[in-house]
């Protein structure tokens, strides 16, 4: 066969290697890449550092190629003595190197075809010799994605080996890689170290040890849940202004429990950091708030600090502000109404007028000044009467007096001018008519409270300097039910009046003859000074005589106990009422020996025997309970109400009749029909009266010299004004 002229290329003649065994693998060496070379061409080989991307060219007789007939250091042709023969000697094995990297990525030259960069890197201008590119070569059928493929080193052909190809051909070896993959799997890295780089994120890239500011966010977060202000504040770069608005914020929280969390904490290589506090906030009642503030810290020559500022409380929050936790109350506020339906009580603006003694120089000038001040609208608040409650609590404010808007216009004098007195705006239930007062009106208010208590909300604000308080979560529930009561407004005013006929302790109550509904109740203040209440038992003495004898009489016919028969008429059993009573410890009456002199009894008893009698007068024989608030009943311990016999009933009625027309009571005008029970326990008292008359019960009850007199000076006033 003719030789062609030198320089010339022979026509290509298509091979494929199929045995796989003709070439071998180093996996410890570079990855290489061959590209196609034509018979007659020379290829020089060049073999990339392991640390650089430099190449070196290969030394004469070490990669050199020449004639068809001579294996490349991509392949080697087979001799005709079917002995594959190496293609040159010496350093043979380095020569059989084939680093041809013109075929992977990395050696494109930007902006030209991916096979004229690989032809210059390989040495010739071929634009024939094109490089691994995924596509199926035309002379060779192995693509890239031959799952088969390995990135391969060619080192030399096996002497031993026998090729099954012809022995003329000129055959490439085609590597098929990974490199492009690889390639953007490093370029992805770049992109990420580079990015975090300029940020300054040292938590993206590395996973440094902890330099001390994640130490102060949880300090500070520990402390500030231990809702100790002043360690919290000293992490921070302003411990005096951070002490001040933490303390403030909370005593205006009072919260039961704080637990404060640091969330997405980021340091950064400038010194700085970033953070989150979730702050949850848990009240008495189990509600809870929470809030979440970003803050920063820096690191400063004392270590890491928290930047203070009043937002790391609560977001918006100004300087000199903080959040506080309030009770709310559902709107409109309940009523607390009378039989007939009218407001007998209702919630209004008050003003507390309140001496502090602490806040003037001189107390006596305060408690002088003040009487003058409120004079023309209390004229009972004398100087001596504020000393009075000033040395009851010594070195403690004291509220002088309570005054309704309207009363503080009466005054001359702004109460708040005196040195020591402040004027505080509160909300108070108090009667819808002035003129009415009564003892009842304590109970009524404690039970409207705990309404109010049950439907009560709350609320956290947000307050501070010329802001108004901002709402940042609550609850609020519905508004409570009205009061309804059997409190007679046209007989508490008779019986007020009434009260007041006597200079000594009396205390006047009225029921409703039939059902036992109290009616009112009123004392006048001597009573009120000796804290006479409803519940109290005290000395009956003569007044229950002839219900004694009659108890006993009943009890020995019956074969039952006398206290049985006393519990059943009311006497023997005590009594709390809902709006009217506060419990007292230990029975409501002593019946020792059935002996008057020993016999103690609260008003209520005496009202439940009233209320027995005339019920019995009208053909009901049996007790009832004492009552005040509509629809809620009254409890009874110690005993048990029930129904009574005519041999029991009569006899009293009968001594009540007696008493009323020839007795004690007989010189009592303007009470037709009078049935009563009246009697003292000595000269000293106290003294009582028991009426019936008119559908009602009367029940009075007084203390000091002549009682039994003032009682009956007390009841004549009320027959006549009623």
């Amino acid at each position: 066969m003719p030789q062609p002229p030198t320089g010339s290329i022979p026509p290509r003649i298509p091979s494929r290697i199929d045995e796989p065994d003709a070439i071998s693998t180093t996996p410890q060496a570079p990855r290489a890449t061959t590209p196609r070379v034509r018979a007659g061409d020379v290829q020089r080989s060049t073999v990339r550092p392991a640390g650089g991307s430099r190449r070196r060219p290969v030394g004469s007789g070490e990669a050199a190629v020449t004639g068809p007939g001579t294996a490349t250091s991509d392949d080697a042709e087979t001799p005709a003595s079917g002995k594959p023969e190496l293609a040159a000697s010496g350093k043979a094995g380095a020569a059989a190197v084939a680093n041809s990297e013109s075929t992977n990525s990395e050696s494109a030259t930007p902006g030209k075809p991916r096979h004229a960069a690989a032809s210059e890197s390989a040495g010739t201008d071929d634009p024939d010799i094109t490089p691994d590119s995924g596509v199926t070569d035309p002379d060779t059928d192995v693509t890239d994605d031959d799952s088969s493929a390995r990135d391969e080193i060619v080192t030399g052909l096996n002497p031993d080996r026998k090729r099954s190809g012809s022995k003329s051909r000129v055959t490439r070896v085609k590597i098929v890689t990974m490199g492009s993959r690889v390639k953007w799997a490093a370029l992805a890295a770049c992109v990420v170290v580079a990015c975090a780089a300029a940020f300054g994120i040292k938590q993206v890239v590395s996973n440094h040890p902890d330099t001390g500011s994640t130490a102060a966010m949880n300090a500070f977060a520990a402390a500030w849940s231990k809702q100790d202000a002043a360690t919290a504040a000293s992490y921070t770069t302003a411990p005096g202004q951070a002490s001040e608005a933490l303390t403030q914020t909370f005593q205006a929280m009072n919260a039961r429990q704080v637990d404060v969390a640091v969330e997405k904490p980021v340091e950064y290589s400038d010194g700085t950091a970033s953070f989150s506090l979730r702050t949850t906030w848990t009240f008495d009642k189990d509600h809870t708030f929470t809030s979440t503030s970003n803050a920063g810290a820096r690191n400063l020559s004392t270590g890491w600090k928290i930047t203070w500022e009043p937002a790391v409380i609560a977001p918006g929050l100004p300087i000199g502000g903080s959040i506080r936790e309030v009770r709310t109350d559902a709107t409109p506020a309940p009523t607390v109404n009378s039989r007939s339906g009218k407001t007998l009580l209702y919630l209004q603006p008050v003003n507390e007028i309140i001496l502090d003694p602490t806040q003037t120089r001189n107390v006596a000038a305060s408690a002088r000044q003040l009487a003058v001040t409120l004079q023309p609208i209390a004229p009972l608040v004398t100087a001596d009467v504020i000393n009075q409650k000033l040395a009851e609590t010594p070195g403690k404010a004291i509220t002088a007096v309570t005054l309704r808007d309207s009363d503080m216009g009466v005054m001359t004098r702004n109460p708040s001018s005196v040195p020591g007195v402040t004027v505080r705006k509160a909300g108070m239930l108090v009667m819808a008519d002035r003129r009415l007062n009564s003892p009842l009106e304590a109970g009524l208010t404690n039970y409207w409270q705990a309404i109010r208590d049950a439907t009560a909300g709350w609320q956290v604000q947000m307050v501070g300097p010329g802001m108004a308080p901002r709402r940042l979560d609550g609850e609020q529930g519905p508004p409570g039910a009205d009061v309804e009561t059997t409190v007679d407004q046209g007989v508490q005013l008779s019986l007020g009046d009434a009260a007041v006929e006597v200079g000594q302790p009396a205390t006047i109550m009225a029921l409703d003859a039939t059902t036992g509904g109290i009616l009112g109740v009123a004392q006048n203040s001597y009573a009120a000074d000796r804290a006479i209440t409803l519940d109290t038992a005290y000395p009956v003495g003569t007044t229950l005589d002839p219900v004694l004898t009659a108890v006993d009489r009943s009890a020995r016919d019956a074969q039952e106990t006398p206290q049985a028969v006393l519990d059943r008429l009311g006497l023997g059993v005590q009594f709390t009422v809902p709006g009217a009573s506060t419990p007292t410890s230990g029975p409501g009456v002593a019946t020792i020996d059935l002996q008057s002199e020993t016999s103690k009894m609260s008003m209520t008893n005496m009202a439940a025997l009233g209320v027995a009698m005339a019920r019995s007068s009208t053909g009901t024989r049996s007790s009832v309970a004492p009552f005040v608030i509509k629809g809620v009943p009254t409890k009874v311990v110690g005993g048990a109400l029930g129904d009574l016999g005519a041999d029991l009933t009569k006899p009293i009625w009968q001594a009540m009749t007696t008493t009323a027309k020839t007795g004690d009571a007989s010189d009592l005008t303007a009470a037709p029909g009078l049935r009563a029970l009246v009697g003292t326990n000595g000269p000293e008292g106290p003294g009582w009266f028991v009426g019936v008359q008119g559908g009602k019960v009367i029940v009075i009850y007084t203390e000091g010299p002549k009682s039994g007199t003032a009682a009956l000076q007390v009841a004549q006033k009320y027959f006549r004004i009623k």
